[in-house]
């Protein structure tokens, strides 16, 4: 491309960060990245009522998180600041001057008494609603009397009559709109602060925003910027609307569906690069089946020309699986890192663990690997060995200990563990082998019972790491407690 490609993200800053806000932001940081343009984020705060600092600072520190850094905008500047719009008013009202003086916008006196009417007598007649104009055709002088007055006002835009708006959307294809009816709406407040359209038209052409790529439900705003692009006399840029993401019910996704913020993701320990990677796939397929990609792959292979018009599904379980395939990729200090704030949460962890207590706990994550898709599954997997509160699982693991050998091998067992000078891994595994050899019974009617009795399921890590991970005194209690022995 001869023209720079510039994207941007312009969040608002009215709550936590959601998930489909951080896919918006990934898909325009991939295509900045990958035709070596520019990606900006800049904050779109005028809705002054709902926007907070912290809000923003959610929103910054989950791009960050991420890895979704930015070439212009908030923190980091850039030529065209600055980035948030409470700080660009003196800007728009520049443009809003301009636009007054050329005719081309006009004061509107009408109260919300007569607007309202107007609304309800064009809906009897089956008509969209939009307003009339009758305050464009205001005498000059009425105005100025008006506004001498102080009378409450808007500023609308003359909106052309009878002209077809169109737009080559990159996703959705060539769309059209009826200029009928946009109607002339209202781009600055009875406060005297600008509306978001009317912000944003001229803030992505100051910006030199080339393509502006956003959720679906950002369409019904388009003709009313293309309008404005006009009136200002600036470059349309090119638009990509991209799909809604929906819930497993194919409903737009909402707290319903689970968690929504990139927090509640990142609380719950799921990983940035798995994240990415998971969003990257939501509404964007690949020319191949490959589902893991680095971030780099990501950077190298996303074209806009592959995001799906259909909604995107949020699949959880795919993201956990995702997810595994990059916690199996940590070491053992990585994984602990990930898990111990979920320990620590539940109580299973001291809040500042010595070094003893640390490996333990390394230990034992790591033993427990195959059975954490993301940090907080480790509580589950690892109840064991902090609650006596336990039982065999279902019928047929408790059918395990109705088997004949059960009690002979449960007592074998508990009489060479009492007897090992040392219980480790290497210590413990050699037992298995003597108590099917002195009992004469086949491996799984050994380590079947053991497990069961000891930690009420019948699958999980090696019996022989569990065994000296839990101890000795705590593996006896719990064969005493399985009132199966002999003795």
């Amino acid at each position: 491309m001869s023209q720079e490609v510039r994207v941007r993200f312009a969040p608002s800053p009215t709550g936590p960060f959601h998930i489909g806000g951080a896919r918006s932001a990934l898909f325009n940081y991939l295509v900045a990245k990958h035709t070596g343009g520019k990606f900006v984020v800049r904050i779109e705060d005028t809705d002054r009522k709902r926007s907070t600092s912290e809000s923003e600072e959610n929103i910054k520190e989950a791009l960050k998180w991420l890895g979704i850094n930015w070439d212009e905008g908030i923190d980091v500047g850039g030529p065209d600041g600055p980035y948030r719009q409470t700080e660009r008013l003196e800007i728009y009202k520049k443009y809003t001057e301009k636009l007054l003086a050329e005719g081309k916008a006009y004061y509107c006196f009408c109260t919300p008494e007569e607007l309202e009417a107007e609304k309800e007598e064009q809906l009897k007649k089956g008509e969209t609603p939009v307003y009339s104009g009758k305050c464009s055709h205001l005498p000059k002088e009425t105005v100025e009397q008006y506004l001498k007055e102080g009378r409450p006002y808007v500023i609308r835009i003359a909106t052309p009559k009878n002209e077809t708006l169109e737009v080559d959307d990159l996703v959705r294809g060539h769309v059209t709109f009826d200029s009928n009816k946009v109607g002339d709406f209202v781009i600055v407040k009875s406060d005297g602060i600008p509306v978001y359209n009317y912000c944003v038209v001229i803030d992505d052409a100051l910006m030199h925003i080339t393509h502006v790529i956003r959720a679906e439900e950002h369409l019904s705003n388009t003709p009313r910027q293309i309008v404005l692009y006009h009136a200002l006399g600036f470059d349309v840029p090119k638009f990509a609307h991209v799909s809604l993401i929906l819930g497993a019910d194919k409903k737009k996704m909402s707290k319903r569906h689970g968690a929504t913020s990139v927090q509640q993701y990142r609380d719950a320990g799921y990983l940035p690069d798995a994240l990415v990677n998971f969003l990257g796939l939501l509404g964007w397929t690949p020319n191949s089946d490959q589902e893991i990609f680095s971030r780099d792959e990501l950077i190298q292979q996303f074209t806009l020309d592959r995001v799906a018009k259909n909604p995107a599904v949020f699949d959880i379980e795919k993201l956990n699986w995702i997810n595994f395939h990059y916690m199996k990729q940590l070491d053992a200090d990585q994984l602990l890192a990930v898990c111990l704030p979920h320990l620590q949460q539940a109580g299973y962890a001291s809040q500042n663990p010595d070094a003893a207590e640390m490996q333990w706990l390394k230990d034992m994550v790591w033993a427990m690997r195959e059975h954490v898709q993301y940090g907080a599954q480790i509580v589950d997997a690892a109840k064991v060995f902090f609650t006596d509160d336990f039982a065999p699982e279902n019928e047929e693991t408790a059918a395990v200990l109705q088997e004949e050998t059960a009690p002979a091998v449960l007592t074998m067992f508990h009489d060479e563990l009492a007897a090992l000078d040392e219980v480790t891994a290497d210590t413990v595994q050699p037992l298995f082998k003597k108590i099917q050899k002195g009992l004469k019974v086949k491996g799984k009617f050994v380590y079947m019972p053991i497990r069961v009795a000891v930690t009420g399921v019948m699958h999980g890590p090696d019996l022989n790491v569990i065994v000296a991970l839990m101890g000795r005194e705590k593996v006896l209690a719990r064969l005493q407690q399985s009132g199966l022995l002999t003795k």
